[in-house]
């Protein structure tokens, strides 16, 4: 596919997706996220693709939702929020549900949306002058992208009242003490950080991470024993793949493990 509003790379096993609209500090069109959804469907599908990296070009990760956009269809307006949060749920449902570790790499302002897609990913690198906030009441709206399901599990309940209520803007250093994201950097740093993690964990075991990932959204909503239960069925499943072998013989010969990548069929 030809994109237009994103840029997408793939480089050895890694894939990059790059929000394209730096003129309006990546805000969310429906082209763009339509694109976005392709993107990220594409990258869930190949399998030479074992990480995923989500960033922004130019001074922003992204503003969130184009306002303009919004002015432009004032008479249709319902209309268009709901085919457009249709196609955007679908985002961060895929990103979710992959069985592949998705990095945020959030340099400049994550609003609204943008935050929201920022906290649906895995892991968030942020630079030292990102800055986070939801945005969303200022605009007379609640929350969407399943930001009110992200937030209060990422930085508890009475801060994400707080967030979400004042629109308060976190620095990254604020956003990394809060539990929002996992790494502050230098900007100058930001682009050799993000891709080192992002070779790390494709050097990894993809079956092992993608049933890691699963695991952790499981436990939202699972009692303790329910959750041992998943845990136990998951390891024992893992437990005849050649990952494993080959991380115990690694193991006794006391050197990396080399791992071979999801087999067909399991995630």
């Amino acid at each position: 596919m030809a994109y237009k509003t994103l840029m997408y790379t793939v480089q050895g096993s890694v894939a990059t997706i790059t929000l394209n609209r730096p003129d309006c500090y990546n805000a969310l069109n429906r082209q763009m996220v339509e694109e976005l959804l392709e993107a990220v469907l594409t990258s869930r599908e190949d399998r030479t693709v074992r990480v995923v990296v989500l960033t922004g070009a130019g001074q922003a990760f992204c503003a969130g939702g184009d306002v303009r956009e919004l002015i432009e269809h004032t008479g249709t307006l319902t209309l268009h929020v709901k085919g457009l949060l249709a196609s955007l749920h679908s985002v961060i449902s895929c990103i979710c549900r992959m069985p592949k570790p998705v990095i945020a790499g959030v340099g400049g302002v994550a609003a609204g949306a943008g935050m929201g897609l920022a906290m649906a990913c895995d892991l968030t690198i942020a630079t030292q002058s990102a800055r986070f906030t939801m945005a969303y009441t200022r605009l007379g709206l609640p929350p969407d992208v399943g930001s009110s399901y992200f937030l209060p599990r990422l930085v508890g309940l009475r801060r994400a009242a707080e967030l979400t209520f004042t629109n308060r803007i976190l620095t990254a250093d604020e956003a990394k003490e809060w539990g929002l994201i996992n790494r502050v950097v230098p900007d100058a740093e930001f682009v050799t950080t993000v891709r080192t993690m992002a070779d790390e964990l494709a050097a990894g075991s993809m079956l092992a991470l993608g049933r890691a990932k699963r695991l952790l959204l499981m436990s939202d909503h699972a009692s303790l024993e329910t959750q041992m239960e998943n845990e136990a069925q998951l390891i024992a499943l893992s437990s005849q793949s050649a990952d494993v072998r080959e991380g115990v013989k690694a193991f006794a010969e006391k050197r990396p493990p080399i791992f071979g990548g999801q087999e067909r069929g399991e995630s």
